[in-house]
C-alpha cells in the first residue's frame, strides 16, 4: 500500500547561505505559495566564531528549521562560480572553468548544476562545512548555487526582448553584472566591492565592454539595495535608464513586500 499521499507535508524548506548569515523561506507547495521568511545576519564581530557554530545559534532559535519537510532546497551564495555552454562543458575538468576568475586551490570542492533550457552548467564551489552540517541535520537535501537560480529567472524573463538589458544584483560586499537580451546571456561577472565608486567603476567599465551606451541602455537593480543607498544614487547619476526589476509576477506568491521580493529574489524562486 502506498501511503505516501498522507505523509506528505505539502512543505519545502529554502535555505540561502554565506559567510555572512543565512535567509529561508517555507513553501506551501499545494498553493505554490511562501508562507514565511527569515534573515539572520551573523554577528561580524565574531569572526573567530566557527561558521558551524552560527548555523547551530540559527537552528536553535528559529524551530522552523527542524520541521519536517517534503523537499529542502540549499543555496549557496558566494562569488566563486561560473558558466560554461554545456557544448564546452566536461566534468572531469570543473576547477579548470573556474581558474579565470576565481583562485582555485588543490584541495577545493566543485560542483555543478545543469541549466538544461540553457544549454549550459553553472560551475562553483559550494561551502563543503556548510553542506557537511547541513547532512548531519537533515541527512538529505538538494542544493544549487544562487546564480544558477538568477540567471535563469533573467533569461526567463527577457523571452522576445531584442535590447541588451543589463542587471546587477547586490550582496554583502559582492554584486553580480548580468547582460541578457532575448533568453541570450551576453556576460556574467562578479565583482567584490567597497565603496559606490568601485560599484560605478565597474559598472561603466562593463558597460563600455559590451559597447552599451549609458544614455540608452535599461539598467535593473535587484537584491539588497535600494534608492536611498549610496549605490543606486552614483548609478542614478551616471545611467538614464534606471528602475528595479520587476516581481510583479513573484509578488502573486506571497504578501511580503515589493523591497523584499526584491531583497530576496533568489530565494523566492528557489
Amino acid at each position: 500500500m502506498n501511503t505516501n499521499i498522507t505523509q506528505k507535508k505539502y512543505k519545502k524548506l529554502s535555505i540561502q547561505v554565506s559567510l555572512t548569515g543565512l535567509s529561508f523561506c517555507c513553501f506551501d507547495t499545494l498553493n505554490n505559495t511562501i508562507t514565511s521568511l527569515n534573515e539572520i545576519q551573523f554577528d561580524t564581530f565574531h569572526k573567530a566564531t566557527k561558521i558551524e557554530e552560527l548555523f547551530s545559534g540559527a537552528f536553535r532559535d528559529y524551530p522552523e528549521l527542524k520541521d519536517s519537510y517534503d523537499e529542502i532546497q540549499v543555496i549557496h551564495n558566494n562569488n566563486l562560480s561560473t558558466f560554461v555552454p554545456t557544448a564546452l562543458f566536461d566534468e572531469n575538468f570543473l576547477g579548470s572553468y573556474l581558474q579565470y576568475n576565481t583562485k582555485v586551490f588543490e584541495t577545493d570542492f566543485f560542483a555543478f548544476d545543469e541549466i538544461t533550457n540553457y544549454q549550459m552548467n553553472t560551475v562553483y564551489i559550494p561551502y563543503v562545512n556548510i553542506n557537511n552540517f547541513f547532512i548531519d541535520q537533515f541527512g538529505s537535501f538538494d542544493y544549487k548555487h544562487a546564480n544558477s537560480i538568477l540567471v535563469s529567472k533573467l533569461l526567463d524573463a527577457s523571452k522576445n526582448n531584442d535590447s541588451k538589458k543589463m542587471i546587477v544584483h547586490f550582496n554583502p560586499g559582492h554584486f553580480e553584472i548580468i547582460v541578457v537580451q532575448n533568453q541570450k546571456l551576453l556576460l556574467f561577472n562578479s565583482f567584490e566591492y567597497k565603496t559606490p565608486e568601485d560599484f560605478i567603476y565597474y559598472l561603466l567599465f562593463t558597460a563600455e565592454q559590451m559597447n552599451m551606451n549609458p544614455e540608452i541602455f535599461k539598467l535593473e537593480l535587484l537584491g539588497s539595495i535600494s534608492e536611498e543607498d549610496a549605490f543606486y544614487k552614483i548609478a542614478y547619476n551616471y545611467i538614464r535608464n534606471i528602475s528595479f526589476f520587476d516581481t510583479t509576477d513573484l509578488q502573486k506568491n506571497n504578501s511580503f513586500t515589493k523591497a523584499q521580493n526584491q531583497q530576496h529574489f533568489i530565494l523566492f524562486n528557489s
